[in-house]
């Protein structure tokens, strides 16, 4: 009986090891998107998450969106915001937006976020926003697996 007991420890400290070395082995999904931009027909598209970007081996390669607020002198604001998108070859765009929903969608995008965002051509090289989305989900947030490798 007293043999029993130490291989009964030893067999229960094998298993609980081996069980935070597996834990360890798997942190959770990193699920990187590198930013791709398109346009065709007058119609186009920038999507993929910020930390991907920001830990590319490029230096062109960023996505984003951002607000701007200025006082309209009667006493209210004004606002207007933007999508940016440039993927790993340089090929940016970039969409302008007053409707309110999309500012609003614009305001829930965060340092984590995945973005999409489509727009149409009104000129040459200007574009308006017509859709805008974004996605914060934990496999975009894995700082290990997403750094930048030199």
């Amino acid at each position: 009986m007293k043999i029993k007991y130490p291989l009964v420890i030893a067999a229960s400290t094998i298993i609980a090891a081996s069980t935070l070395l597996a834990g360890a082995a798997y942190a959770g999904l990193s699920q990187p998107a590198p930013v791709e931009v398109g346009l065709e027909d007058g119609f186009g598209f920038g999507r993929g998450d910020q930390l991907s970007a920001r830990a590319s081996k490029n230096d062109v390669e960023y996505i984003g969106c951002g607000i701007r607020t200025f006082q309209d002198g009667a006493g209210g604001t004004y606002q207007w915001g933007f999508c940016q998108a440039a993927d790993s070859a340089g090929v940016q765009y970039t969409c302008f937006t007053e409707d309110v929903g999309l500012l609003d969608a614009m305001k829930s995008i965060n340092s984590s976020s995945y973005i999409t965002f489509s727009f149409t051509e009104v000129a040459p090289e200007e574009y308006d926003c017509l859709y805008i989305g974004s996605s914060t989900q934990s496999f975009y947030l894995d700082g290990k697996k997403a750094k930048k490798s030199k």
